[in-house]
């Protein structure tokens, strides 16, 4: 926008000098000079500032002040633009390459960083580019909390670790009129190698797991039977009583067949005996009823 408007007020003022040099020996009028200059010098002014940026002005080789959104005005010769801050969040994406955890395992981390500046005069002038330096201290930071974490808090606490990193690299920038918003980790990647090793740890590991817990449930089970044992042993008819309801629930379907050893089938026996005994003493009854 700026050399929009300075152009279009060079290409004016020249327009005009040359009109005024063509009818100065008539008019007897030499000002078409002096406009000349005077346009060439307005041209390089007047700045339009917008509304997320600010201008730092110096004159005289000193801070002047910050130069706010709208139509600026600059003394050529005597007041210079120091820089112009865009004062919106923007987002750098750095990263770590190679970089060992507390636990020696080496890691290739990608985050992207949040951050604005708040403080335009001293983002100009306490350091020569702030968006590099922003940059290189985000990595180094990054760096450092990789070689304090182990490998399994960067997996399971990443959140921890983007706080951690936030308020490190905030105290490194704030000197320089820099406030950082947030750090996401979007990204931890180990060789393809060790990535392979600690899948075939972690299926063993489930494995052995699930054995030890085969072999608890097996132990449970003897236990309570076990137990079952000792109560069958001081009521055997707690016993044939069992062995019935397992002889129902195997033919209740129809048409099962089930071979028992004889000692149950003696038992069995007794048991269907004294059934139809009690079933025709009631027939008996039912007859001299009628």
């Amino acid at each position: 926008m700026n050399n929009v408007i300075s152009l279009i007020i060079t290409v004016v003022s020249i327009i005009i000098g040359m009109s005024s040099f063509a009818l100065q020996k008539e008019s007897g009028l030499i000002w078409g000079i002096p406009l000349a200059v005077a346009g060439l010098i307005l041209a390089q002014s007047i700045y339009i500032i917008n509304e997320w940026e600010r201008i730092v002005k110096l004159r005289l080789g000193r801070f002047q002040g910050i130069l706010k959104p709208g139509v600026a005005f600059i003394i050529p010769g005597f007041e210079t633009v120091a820089g112009k801050i865009d004062m919106r969040i923007r987002s750098t994406p750095f990263t770590a390459e190679k970089t060992l955890t507390r636990d020696t395992v080496p890691v290739d981390v990608d985050a992207v960083l949040f951050w604005v500046v708040t403080d335009a005069n001293k983002a100009v002038l306490e350091i020569e580019d702030y968006s590099s330096s922003v940059l290189w201290v985000a990595q180094t930071t990054l760096r450092e909390v990789i070689g304090t974490s182990s490998f399994v808090t960067m997996i399971s606490e990443r959140k921890k670790l983007d706080e951690q990193l936030q308020k490190s690299i905030d105290v490194k920038t704030s000197d320089w009129g820099i406030t950082v918003q947030s750090v996401e980790i979007k990204d931890v990647k180990i060789p393809q190698q060790l990535e392979d090793s600690m899948s075939r740890k972690a299926q063993a590991d489930r494995e052995r797991e699930a054995r030890i817990i085969l072999a608890e449930s097996e132990l449970d089970v003897a236990r309570s039977m076990n137990a079952a044992a000792d109560v069958y042993k001081l009521s055997p008819h707690a016993l044939q009583l069992r062995a019935m309801n397992m002889t129902y629930e195997s033919i209740k379907e129809g048409g099962a067949l089930m071979v028992i050893p004889s000692s149950m089938n003696d038992s069995l026996s007794g048991i269907t005996g004294m059934a139809s005994s009690a079933f025709r003493h009631h027939s008996d009854k039912e007859q001299k009823a009628k």
